[in-house]
């Protein structure tokens, strides 16, 4: 017999997928996320359980009880934190938040490909801006102060021209600084116009140079160091992924997550949905996702930790990614697919001997 709240959402999620997957994909998600904080209300210490193993791994100064965490994306608001981190992930991502509140793009924006087990989305960095997503991460037993890893994704308000997105991520930046186990600072999203354009030269020294300057006087003032991590795109060429390796070491970056979704649909082309714009996740991304690990992992040369994604459906697909030459592992997409047991199936997967 199961007596275990956290067995509640392995159990109840292939009875719910049907009735998730006949309603639109955005309404379905903020279901979810409904029902598993009512789950979570029946107590957090009965809804954590042992399924998962703990397998401590220490990257960028801090110590993860397992490799697996969720990616930003799945919770832009922080709003649900405490349900989220008691499905058993080492590590919790939230955002992408902006400086200000914004809408994102019109819907319908997210999008299923059941046959691909893929999605694709466009929604544009919506969140209630960082004063709201602080709030909430206050409200959350998660979190450094709790012992918890949590990550902060920042990006730039749709409306900020990228001469001015340094001021954007420097804003979040010190907002979050105190709240954050890391930071991550995303410039790879397909969805928020000219924001791939960061990822580039000069602009890419410029915003790390300005971040890392930043880092280290609110590490002075707060006598805290809240490690900064760079969340890339699969959609560069080993000479472009070489390049952003030399800049990550050359400014001392502290991680470098390793990839947003694809711009690439090739791989699901003829699927009904295939053609709508936005970026692709799932399936279809984990080989183009762990060929970039691979290629940042052989330029890096274990000068900063890889957190890789995309693709993740399976424990198998988690080991890909750690023998490409990740650290880390996040989920997003494969939790729609495959539900809360495969948390706890590709951390006992990457569970390193005692």
């Amino acid at each position: 017999m199961v007596s275990s709240a956290r067995s509640l959402p392995v159990m109840l999620y292939p009875l719910a997928r049907p009735l998730l997957f006949a309603l639109d994909p955005e309404t379905a998600h903020d279901l979810t996320l409904v029902a598993l904080d009512a789950v979570a209300s029946l107590g957090v210490a009965r809804f954590a359980a042992p399924e998962v193993p703990p397998s401590p791994i220490r990257a960028m100064g801090l110590e993860f009880p397992n490799r697996v965490g969720l990616a930003a994306g799945l919770d832009k608001n922080a709003a649900h934190i405490d349900a989220l981190a008691a499905l058993g992930f080492g590590f919790i991502e939230c955002g992408t938040v902006t400086p200000r509140a914004q809408p994102g793009n019109p819907k319908p924006r997210l999008f299923r490909l059941p046959q691909a087990e893929a999605l694709i989305n466009r929604l544009g960095f919506n969140n209630a801006g960082v004063a709201a997503f602080l709030h909430n991460v206050a409200r959350a037993r998660f979190g450094p102060r709790g012992g918890g890893i949590l990550g902060i994704n920042i990006g730039r308000n749709f409306d900020t021209p990228n001469e001015r997105a340094v001021d954007d991520y420097l804003t979040c930046l010190r907002a979050v600084h105190g709240y954050a186990s890391y930071v991550t600072v995303n410039i790879s999203s397909p969805n928020t116009t000219g924001l791939r354009e960061l990822q580039k030269d000069a602009a890419l020294e410029n915003l790390l140079a300005a971040l890392k300057n930043e880092q280290a006087k609110l590490a002075d003032r707060h006598g805290k160091y809240t490690p900064l991590a760079v969340k890339i795109a699969p959609d560069l060429s080993p000479e472009e992924l070489r390049a952003i390796a030399r800049s990550l070491v050359s400014h001392r970056v502290d991680a470098v997550v390793a990839t947003n979704t694809t711009v690439d649909h090739a791989a699901v082309a003829g699927l009904r949905h295939a053609e709508e714009a936005g970026g692709l996740s799932g399936r279809p991304l984990r080989d183009k996702a762990t060929a970039a690990i691979r290629t940042l992992a052989s330029a890096l040369d274990g000068a900063l930790p890889i957190i890789g994604v995309g693709g993740i459906l399976s424990g198998a697909d988690a080991k890909q990614k750690i023998d490409a030459g990740a650290t880390l592992v996040q989920l997003y997409t494969g939790l729609v697919y495959r539900g809360p047991e495969l948390v706890a199936e590709i951390a006992r997967a990457l569970a390193r001997p005692r």
